[in-house]
């Protein structure tokens, strides 16, 4: 990883910025999409400037793979901040049906006020923000209960705004994932390179490998030991070494004994990213 402030900002996320401003006069509400894993990290600070006073619906997606008991710690901090706030995790549907309810409650004064009006089921807009590969896309489908966003496993596949219907009583407007023009906190750009918000290929895959190591030995040790039958002692190691040594454990070695550090990076990120190693969260909520 660059010694300097790490920098990433495409053209198209300048974009989003005007268009999400132009935008916001056209939606109730914004639901921004967190990733359950690093839900700081994942918080994009310009959001709350760009939208302002419109209620907000924290969705912490990919729950199923985040620990637990952070899940709840991370649910109670943003329920302090007056957020709405729904763990969700579009890969099995946990918790997406609770997000209708959760809008109408943020909505509630509109609502009534429609109410008064006879304005009985006009429908609510809401603006789907979050950075890129958080899975705004998939929670979209999962609520459209269609196909009608782009979803991949990969960051930066939504360039342009859509509508998408739904017959929850809320249309959803769909913008493309927006990451900041730099990352002041290194272990924010860190955590993102981890979780893949930032594509690999734009870094050194061996060195984030080597991050996560050092990150899974300071919160998660037992975790590592299980996964790759590790010795107390290994948990000793710089995270280079225990790097080296999981590679070793897990026979990716090449002509001379040498691992093959390639392999035991893509192997170290996608067990992380799939939850094979347990389920973990990489940062803790802050004061």
């Amino acid at each position: 990883m660059p010694s300097d402030v790490i920098q990433w900002f495409p053209g198209h996320m300048a974009k989003t910025r005007r268009m999400m401003r132009e935008n916001l006069t056209q939606v109730d509400l914004v639901i921004e999409v967190l990733d359950a894993r690093i839900p700081y990290s994942s918080r994009n600070p310009e959001i709350k400037k760009i939208i302002l006073d419109k209620p907000l619906l924290t969705v912490l997606n990919k729950a199923d793979l985040a620990d637990e008991k952070m899940n709840k710690e991370w649910c109670n901090y943003f329920s302090q901040k007056n957020n709405g706030c729904i763990l969700i995790d579009c890969a099995s549907g946990n918790g997406i049906s609770k997000i209708p309810n959760a809008v109408k409650e943020l909505l509630s004064d509109k609502l009534e006020r429609y109410n008064d009006k006879g304005m009985l089921g006009k429908k609510l807009k809401a603006m789907i923000v979050g950075i890129p590969n958080v899975g705004k896309s998939s929670l979209i489908n999962k609520l459209s209960d269609s196909k009608k966003a782009k979803v991949e496993n990969r960051p930066g596949v939504t360039l342009e705004k859509q509508w998408v219907s739904t017959d929850l009583g809320i249309d959803l407007m769909d913008m493309p994932g927006i990451l900041w023009p730099k990352f002041e906190d290194r272990t924010v750009g860190e955590n993102l390179a981890i979780t893949g918000a930032i594509k690999d290929k734009i870094l050194d895959i061996e060195e984030i490998a080597m991050l996560l190591c050092g990150r899974l030995q300071e919160l998660y040790p037992e975790l590592l030991i299980a996964r790759y039958k590790l010795n107390e002692s290994d948990l000793e190691l710089d995270s280079y070494d225990l790097f080296e040594t999981i590679g070793k454990k897990r026979g990716m070695l090449m002509s001379g004994g040498v691992i093959n550090s390639t392999r035991t990076a893509e192997m170290l990120l996608n067990e992380f990213r799939s939850s094979a190693i347990g389920r973990i969260t990489l940062e803790k909520p802050k004061s």
